[in-house]
C-alpha cells in the first residue's frame, strides 16, 4: 500500500500548481534571494531557475515539487498586492459580430493560468490592450496559429480578458487595430488580445464605415490636451483581393508611392465622400471625412505587401499569420502608440502626441474657450524656413540659396554633430591579447535625450557670446586647444592619459579640430567639463527651450524595458545574469523580438526626421521641400542629441582609461572595441563586488547602460585590416559576427 501511495504523492508531485513566470521572479526577489541560492537549494543549474522565471522550461519532478513548496511559502508571506491580479472575465453573450478564436497563449491560461492574469501592467500601457497575448511568457505556450475553421457567432470564454474595473474606454474596447483577412469566404477581423470579429462590410468604404460606428477600435490620447489614436486596419493580400486591391504594387507605383488616382476603390471612397491625405493611397493610407467640431473620422490602413512593415524594423512580421501580426502590432501599439506610418513617422508623432501643439484656453467673458499655444510644445506653424541659422540646415535648404552652386561649407560654416565612425591601428601591447570584444550602448539616442534642453522656437544670433551650458543653440567657438593627454576626470581631479590613442570629442571622425568649427551646447559643454576655458565667437541660441523630449524617451524607455523584460532580460539582473540572459533572448519568443527592433528603430528613425531631407518631389536645390512645413523639422534638436550621445560615450571612454588604462580600438555609433584577454565584456570591464565603475560602462538593459556586442580574435582584426590593406579599418561595424560587409549592421 506505502508503493501505492508513493505512487500517487509522485503524481500529485508531477503537477503541482505554481504561479505564472512573472509571480516567481516576483516573489523571489521579495525574499531577496538569488538565482543562484534557490538553484542551489533545488540543487539545479542557475540557467535552469533562470528559465523557468523566464517561462522557457517548466520545473519536473522531483524539483517541481519543492519549487512549488518554496514559492507557496513565500507566497504567505509576500501575498501579491490586488491589483496585480487581473481580474477573470466575466461570462457574457456577445454580440453576433464577436467570433470565437482566442489567442492560444489565452486559450491555454483557461486550464493553467498565464503570466498575464498576475503581472502588473505599466503606467504607460494601455489597459485595454495589455491582455494576455502581451504579457504572457510565450515560451511557455504554443506560438499563436492562423484560424482557419468555421467561425462560430459567440465569444467563448477567455477569448478576451477584462481590464481592471474603471480603466477600460467602451469606445476602443476592442484595441486600436485589427487584422483583416478572409477565411472560408468571410471577412474576419484579428483583434488583440485574441478577439476576432465578424467584419460584414462588402466594400471599402463599408469597412470604413464599419470601423468608425461598430468596431470599437481606437486608443485614447496619451495626454490631455492631445488626440484619441485614429483606427488602424492592417489588411492581408486576402483582404485587398475582397475589397478590389492589388495584392502587390507594380514598379511604377511603388515609385510613386501609391495607387494611381483613377483607381476604382479610390473612386468609391470619393462616391462615399471618404477623403485621402495628399499622400494618396498607399502602404499607410489615411480615409477621413473633415472633422466636424470635435469628432473625428478617420482609419489608417497598413497594407504589408505593399512594404508598409520594413523588413529592417519590423523582421518578417510581413509573413506572419493574421493573429501573430495582430499581437506584434498590437504590443507596440499599447508600449509606444498605435503605428502612423514607418517606425520613423510614429517616433515623431509620438513626439507630438506627447506635446499637442494647442490646448483649450481658460474660459473668457462668455464662458467659451479657445484655442490656445501649448506650453512646452513645438507649437502648430513650423518655423519659416528663412529663419533657420544657415549653420543648422542642410546643403541645398532655402536659407543657403544664395551661395556659389558648387560651394562645400566648412566647419566654420556648418554645424556636423554626428555619431562616431572612427578606428585607429592596434598598439603592440594590444595585438599580444587574443580577443577583441564590442560593447554596445543600449538606446544610446534614447538615452542621449534623457532631461536634454532643447530649442522650442526660434534662435536669436549673438555676436561673442558668453558660454552658457543651459542654454540650447549653435556655437562657433575654437576647440582645438583641448589636449586629451591632460584632463580633468570628475570635479577638479586632473589626470594624464595618452591622447593619442583616444578620439576627440569635437568630431565624427575622432579628428582634433583645426580651428574654430560650430558645435551644439552639449559638446562645447563638456570641452569646459575637461578643464578647458571656451571662447564663442558668434551663436545662435534659443531662449525658449525646454526638456521637450523626457516625455518621448520615458514612453519608449519603459516600451523596450517591458518587452525585454518578457523576453526574461530584466533591468535588475546582475552582470553575469544579464550576460546569460541576452543569450539568445530573440528566440525565446521572436514576435516579441520584433517589438524591440521596432522600438529601436522608432528612437533612430524620429530623430533622423527631425532633419529630412528632400525625397524627390521635383525639388531642387534652394527650393523649400515637404518636410519645412512641419513643426517638427527641427535639425537642432537633432544635433543637440547626437552630440550629447557622443559626449555620454566619450566621457565613459575617459573615465574607462584613466581608471584602467585601456583604450578602445574602434567606435562605430554607439558600439565601442576593446581588446582583452577573455572573451567577455567582464574580461575588461571594471566591477569590484559586482559594482562597476562609477561613471563608466556598465552591463544592463537600461538605456545608457551596454550589452555584448560580440566577440572576435586579435587575428582576425589584424587578418581584416591587412586583407584590405586598411590599418584603421573600422573593426567595430564587424564586430558582431564576424563578416566583413559594407553593411553597416549596428543599432
Amino acid at each position: 500500500m506505502s508503493e501505492l501511495f508513493d505512487a500517487v504523492d509522485a503524481l500529485l508531485a508531477s503537477r503541482s500548481v505554481l504561479p505564472p513566470p512573472a509571480e516567481r521572479r516576483r516573489l523571489r526577489r521579495a525574499h531577496g534571494l538569488t538565482i543562484d541560492e534557490v538553484a542551489t537549494a533545488l540543487k539545479v543549474r542557475r540557467a535552469t531557475v533562470s528559465g523557468w522565471e523566464a517561462g522557457k522550461a517548466e520545473p519536473r519532478p522531483p524539483e517541481r515539487d519543492a519549487y512549488a513548496r518554496l514559492l507557496d511559502k513565500l507566497a504567505e508571506l509576500y501575498p501579491a498586492a490586488p491589483a496585480e491580479v487581473a481580474a477573470p472575465a466575466p461570462e457574457a453573450t456577445a454580440p453576433a459580430t464577436f467570433t470565437a478564436a482566442p489567442h492560444p497563449a489565452e486559450a491555454q491560461s483557461l486550464s493553467t493560468g498565464s503570466a498575464s492574469e498576475a503581472a502588473p501592467m505599466t503606467a504607460n500601457e494601455n489597459p485595454q490592450t495589455a491582455s494576455a497575448p502581451i504579457a504572457a511568457s510565450p515560451a511557455a505556450a504554443p506560438r499563436p496559429a492562423r484560424t482557419d475553421g468555421p467561425l462560430s457567432t459567440s465569444r467563448r470564454p477567455g477569448a478576451k480578458k477584462a481590464a481592471p474595473a474603471g480603466s477600460t474606454d467602451p469606445r476602443f474596447e476592442n484595441g486600436p487595430l485589427a487584422v483583416v483577412d478572409v477565411v472560408d469566404g468571410k471577412v474576419v477581423a484579428y483583434c488583440t488580445g485574441g478577439l476576432v470579429l465578424d467584419v460584414p462590410a462588402k466594400s471599402l468604404p463599408a469597412l470604413v464605415e464599419w470601423t468608425l460606428t461598430e468596431g470599437k477600435l481606437g486608443q485614447p490620447k496619451l495626454s490631455g490636451p492631445g488626440k484619441d489614436a485614429d483606427p488602424l486596419l492592417v489588411l492581408t493580400e486576402a483582404a485587398l483581393e475582397r475589397y478590389g486591391l492589388p495584392a502587390t504594387l507594380t514598379e511604377e507605383e511603388k515609385h510613386a508611392g501609391r495607387i494611381p488616382e483613377g483607381h476604382k476603390v479610390i473612386k468609391q471612397l470619393a462616391r462615399a465622400e471618404w477623403k485621402l491625405t495628399k499622400r494618396g493611397f498607399g502602404p499607410w493610407a489615411r480615409i477621413y471625412r473633415p472633422a466636424t467640431g470635435s469628432e473625428r473620422a478617420c482609419v489608417q490602413l497598413c497594407i504589408p505587401s505593399w512594404n508598409a512593415l520594413d523588413s529592417r524594423h519590423w523582421g518578417g512580421s510581413a509573413q506572419l499569420a493574421p493573429a501573430e501580426l495582430a499581437r506584434v502590432l498590437g504590443v507596440y501599439a499599447s508600449r509606444v502608440m498605435t503605428p502612423r506610418g514607418s517606425t520613423a513617422v510614429t517616433g515623431l508623432e509620438l513626439m507630438t502626441a506627447l506635446h499637442p501643439p494647442t490646448r483649450a484656453s481658460e474660459p473668457d467673458a462668455d464662458g467659451k474657450r479657445h484655442s490656445e499655444h501649448n506650453p512646452g510644445s513645438l507649437g502648430k506653424d513650423a518655423i519659416d524656413p528663412m529663419h533657420f541659422p544657415p549653420c543648422e540646415v542642410p546643403d541645398g535648404h532655402p536659407v543657403l540659396k544664395d551661395l556659389p552652386r558648387f560651394h562645400v561649407r566648412g566647419p566654420a560654416e556648418k554645424l556636423f554633430e554626428e555619431a562616431y565612425d572612427w578606428a585607429r591601428p592596434m598598439t603592440d601591447a594590444e595585438c599580444t591579447l587574443r580577443h577583441l570584444v564590442g560593447i554596445d550602448v543600449n538606446m544610446a539616442f534614447a538615452a542621449g535625450a534623457n532631461g536634454l534642453n532643447v530649442g522650442l522656437g526660434e534662435a536669436t544670433h549673438v555676436k561673442a557670446p558668453a558660454f552658457d551650458p543651459k542654454l540650447p543653440g549653435s556655437w562657433l567657438v575654437d576647440l582645438s586647444h583641448v589636449d586629451l593627454s591632460r584632463v580633468k576626470v570628475g570635479k577638479d581631479k586632473w589626470v594624464e592619459l595618452n591622447g593619442s590613442l583616444l578620439p576627440s570629442p569635437f568630431t565624427p571622425k575622432g579628428e582634433r579640430p583645426e580651428g574654430p568649427a560650430w558645435y551644439a551646447t552639449p559638446t562645447v559643454a563638456y570641452a569646459v567639463e575637461l578643464g578647458y576655458d571656451v571662447a564663442p565667437v558668434e551663436a545662435w541660441v534659443r531662449y525658449d527651450n525646454g526638456r521637450y523630449l523626457d516625455g518621448w524617451y520615458n514612453r519608449l524607455r519603459d516600451a523596450y524595458l517591458a518587452t525585454m523584460a518578457d523576453l526574461g532580460v530584466d533591468a535588475d539582473l546582475s552582470p553575469e545574469d544579464f550576460l546569460a540572459a541576452m543569450d539568445g533572448y530573440k528566440a525565446r519568443d521572436p514576435e516579441l523580438a520584433i517589438v524591440v527592433s521596432a522600438i529601436k528603430a522608432t528612437v533612430k528613425g524620429s530623430l533622423g526626421k527631425l532633419r529630412e531631407r528632400p525625397r524627390g518631389e521635383g525639388w531642387r536645390p534652394g527650393e523649400p521641400w515637404r518636410a519645412l512645413s512641419r513643426p517638427t523639422w527641427r535639425p537642432d534638436i537633432r544635433a543637440a542629441v547626437i552630440s550629447r550621445t557622443r559626449i555620454n560615450l566619450h566621457r565613459k571612454i575617459v573615465k574607462h582609461a584613466a581608471f584602467t588604462g585601456q583604450y578602445p580600438i574602434a567606435i562605430l555609433s554607439d558600439c565601442v572595441v576593446y581588446a582583452a584577454n577573455g572573451p567577455s565584456p567582464l574580461d575588461f570591464l571594471p566591477y569590484r563586488e559586482g559594482k562597476p565603475l562609477p561613471g563608466g560602462f556598465k552591463l544592463g538593459i537600461n538605456p545608457g547602460l551596454v550589452k555584448h556586442e560580440g566577440t572576435q580574435d586579435v587575428l582576425w582584426g589584424e587578418e581584416v585590416r591587412e586583407r584590405f590593406n586598411a590599418p584603421e579599418l573600422n573593426l567595430a561595424r564587424y564586430i558582431k559576427d564576424g563578416t566583413v560587409t559594407d553593411v553597416d549592421t549596428g543599432e
